[in-house]
Order: C-alpha cells, then sequence, then structure tokens
C-alpha cells in the first residue's frame, strides 16, 4: 500500500511539474508574439468596434427603391452593396448632426 501510495505521489510530482513548464513556455510564446505583433503593453484595453448587418438587404432595397424593385432579382450583389453603402451615409450623417466623430467602412468577411 505504501508503495502505490509512493508511485501515485512520485507520479503527482512530476505531472505538476510537467504542467507547471508547459504554463512557462506558453507564456514565452505569447510574450514572443506580443513583440512581434508590437503589443507593448499587455494590459492595455482592446479597441472597441460597433458592428452592423442588415438583415435582409433586398426586401429593404425593394420597400425603399423603385429601381431596385428591378435589379435586386437580377443583380443582388450590387444591391447588397448598394444598401449597405446608403445605410453607412445615413448613419455617418446622424453622427455628424449629433458632433459625433466617427469612422466607417465595409469589410467583407
Amino acid at each position: 500500500m505504501i508503495t502505490f501510495l509512493m508511485v501515485v505521489s512520485i507520479s503527482l510530482v512530476l505531472f505538476g511539474s510537467f504542467v507547471s513548464w508547459q504554463v512557462l513556455e506558453q507564456r514565452k510564446v505569447i510574450a514572443r508574439m506580443m513583440e512581434n505583433d508590437d503589443i507593448s503593453c499587455p494590459g492595455q484595453e482592446p479597441e472597441l468596434f460597433l458592428t452592423l448587418r442588415v438583415l435582409d438587404p433586398i426586401t429593404l432595397a425593394k420597400r425603399e427603391s423603385r429601381s431596385a424593385r428591378l435589379l435586386a432579382d437580377k443583380l443582388p450583389v450590387m444591391v447588397r452593396k448598394m444598401v449597405y453603402q446608403e445605410v453607412m451615409k445615413e448613419l455617418e450623417e446622424e453622427m455628424t448632426e449629433r458632433g459625433i466623430d466617427v469612422e466607417m467602412q465595409i469589410e467583407y468577411r
């Protein structure tokens, strides 16, 4: 019984040492990655972004524009792009009226 307990204890010490070594190695890898990405302060707050997604741009375009009713079925990609551009323009105008400086861009994912 004592032999079994001794073997289990030694196994646990070895496993704990291995886990500690892995944690140290991961910290080194993270530090190297942060150096490569020029992240100087690990406590630095991340930037916040607001993402907007129009759930049904084709229906919106058909509802808001007579010409979109004709183009939506034939050129849906172009109509989606035009909807996003118009939404972005309207949001930018609203923010400007309220005196809020914003930077807007359309991202494709």
